[in-house]
């Protein structure tokens, strides 16, 4: 099985079959600075788990996996167990997988991947490779521990963020952000970067917390938006729309508007801190605990002119 390190041979070759010739000089030294104590002191208790994981007996299996913890997008069944994660990430994938272009054969980079859920759905759709790039280690850790019994060589979560990789490299057919945008402090240079990641033609695929409501508008809460210091800016549909043509996109389509519920996002044995049942008003499930409105999240398509 798989240790806990990325295969910089296998992943070289699969970035240069993209066509990212200068990726690998880039990425690999940022990987291998990463994965390491240096990158993050529990590095070396997650590398310890996640190697363990090919000589383990299923209770073993499990334990060591609760060791990677919190899992916040899965599920994942792996040895006949069932890692319950706090988001049931397939809920999204069903709505969104049917409504995009199809993924066969396609070269798929997906930012803020997170553990890789996504990725690997990806590839069962079809897709020829998937990059993903998400900066916390310990979900890189925990894809690695997933693929270490999935083995697909051709998916790979890197340690990494967007701006940090070489740009333009105009080379996937198909670019997915999804759950990102409201964490960049400027949306509009994220929507110009994933731009830049993309083929003449590649699709976008965006994901995001709006706002409801008519009209072309966005606000930046002050302090906190459901419990998290670090969203910037919530716009409306049109607003957001407005933001995507002026990023060099066009083609929109709204394939799917959702309100996320304390059923598809909740805590978990796999994830057992507070989740979105302590950031929703106790009152009043249709707001924040700040007052503002409850997430309601959008999904958009859209061509790279």
């Amino acid at each position: 099985m798989t240790r806990a390190v990325i295969d910089n041979d296998a992943l070289r070759d699969c970035l240069r079959s993209i066509g990212l010739d200068e990726w690998p000089d880039a990425v690999c030294p940022l990987i291998a600075e990463r994965l390491s104590t240096a990158g993050h002191g529990d590095f070396g208790e997650w590398s310890a788990v996640v190697e363990a994981l090919a000589d383990s007996n299923r209770a073993e299996i499990r334990n060591l996996l609760l060791k990677l913890s919190p899992w916040r997008k899965g599920p994942f069944d792996i040895a006949d167990i069932r890692i319950d994660a706090e988001w049931r990430s397939d809920l999204k994938w069903e709505r969104v997988k049917n409504a995009i272009a199809p993924l066969d054969g396609r070269n798929v980079l997906d930012v803020g991947c997170g553990n890789g859920y996504y990725a690997l759905q990806m590839r069962k759709a079809g897709a020829r490779a998937v990059i993903g790039i998400d900066p916390t280690l310990l979900f890189v850790m925990q894809f690695l521990a997933v693929n270490s019994f999935v083995q697909d060589s051709r998916v790979f979560v890197l340690p990494a963020r967007l701006h940090e990789m070489p740009l333009p490299a105009r080379q996937f057919d198909t670019t997915f952000s999804m759950g990102v945008l409201y964490h960049q402090r400027s949306p509009i240079d994220h929507l110009r970067q994933l731009r830049q990641t993309l083929r003449r033609d590649g699709q976008l695929v965006l994901e995001t917390i709006y706002l409801p409501g008519d009209g072309t508008f966005a606000r930046t809460p002050e302090d906190r938006y459901a419990r998290m210091r670090n969203v910037w800016l919530l716009p409306s549909i049109d607003e957001l729309s407005t933001w995507i043509r002026r990023s060099g996109y066009k083609d929109l389509r709204v394939i799917d508007k959702s309100m996320t519920t304390v059923d598809e996002q909740r805590s978990t044995e796999w994830m057992a801190f507070e989740s979105l049942a302590e950031a929703l008003d106790p009152k009043d499930a249709s707001l924040t605990v700040e007052g503002w409105p409850a997430p309601h999240r959008v999904v958009i398509t859209a061509i790279a002119q």
